[in-house]
């Protein structure tokens, strides 16, 4: 049986009983994934107690509510891609909004003061907890994308504009990213090996894998448009670069607290200036050398 409430704080209500049933949902599965006993028993605890506060809901809403499916299958597909510090992180920064709700309604409902205190303590459990292996190896993974980007896409507006032909931007890109892949990668291992590191060899294999990624992403355009159209594989290719930068630099900001339009800001300057400086150098050397594959 229900409590007696406004219809407005009603409608709050069920919003926040979904959204504790959908948590604990999460933070259960999140936890079952854990190797760690103590970070397992901590996302274990926080949905127990996520799964209490939709209890809590519940006796002013007298109903169940279903979790909110897709989230939930979109939060774990996250997981899976970006590692479970980035989606509590995210999930963390999606829930700001409804512990703003639970303050608006403190004088109305008792128990809303003590599931913010809860809130509170779960935040600072999660913040001391967080320690995902991937995370060691962001400067590496920095390395290898930053390096790709800035290289790769000077190559391809160089070459756009002095071959006039996909095909072979494409075949001199692929050439030129797995070259640059396997120095960048060894170049990596020998450095943090020089430096005395453990894990030079793991840390090798984050920078080599970022890097190739972002050359077959860049490449990608000339593959699949005809050879004629490379000026709009040159745009797509640009709009790939922005993407790449836009997600990473996303994923920095949610994972490490970093700020994101400035580093957003400073890795587009400086890929978008090398497209257009080897642009530039592109026209001058056909111009100069004479050839014409047309």
């Amino acid at each position: 049986m229900s409590k007696n409430v406004s219809p407005a704080v009603m409608k709050r209500l069920m919003q926040f009983q979904r959204d504790e049933i959908t948590g604990s949902i999460l933070y259960q599965y999140i936890a079952g994934k854990q190797k760690n006993e103590h970070d397992k028993r901590v996302l274990s605890d926080i949905a127990n107690a996520e799964y209490n506060h939709y209890e809590v809901w519940k006796e002013y809403t007298g109903q169940d509510v279903k979790p909110r499916k897709f989230k939930i299958a979109l939060f774990k597909l996250i997981s899976f891609l970006l590692g479970y510090t980035f989606t509590i992180k995210y999930m963390d920064k999606a829930e700001e909004a409804g512990i703003n709700g639970l303050h608006s309604i403190e004088k109305e409902i008792p128990e809303a003061k003590a599931i913010l205190a809860d809130e509170e303590e779960h935040e600072a459990k999660l913040m001391d907890m967080l320690d995902e292996e991937r995370l060691h190896y962001v400067g590496a993974m920095v390395l290898g994308l930053n390096d790709a980007l800035v290289e790769l896409t000077g190559t391809l507006a160089g070459l756009t504009f002095a071959l006039a032909s996909t095909r072979l931007v494409a075949l001199s890109g692929i050439i030129t990213g797995i070259s640059a892949t396997l120095s960048m990668a060894a170049s990596n291992y020998l450095a943090e090996k020089a430096d005395g590191n453990a894990n030079a060899l793991k840390s090798s294999l984050y920078t080599g894998v970022a890097y190739v990624i972002t050359v077959v992403l860049m490449v990608m355009p000339y593959l699949f448009l005809p050879n004629s159209l490379y000026i709009a594989a040159f745009g797509i290719m640009l709009g790939v670069v922005i993407c790449i930068i836009l997600v990473f630099n996303y994923y920095l900001s949610i994972a490490q607290g970093l700020p994101f339009l400035k580093r957003f800001g400073e890795m587009a300057l400086i890929s978008l200036g090398v497209a257009f400086i080897s642009f530039i150098i592109g026209l001058v050397a056909k111009r100069i050398i004479g050839v014409d594959l047309s």
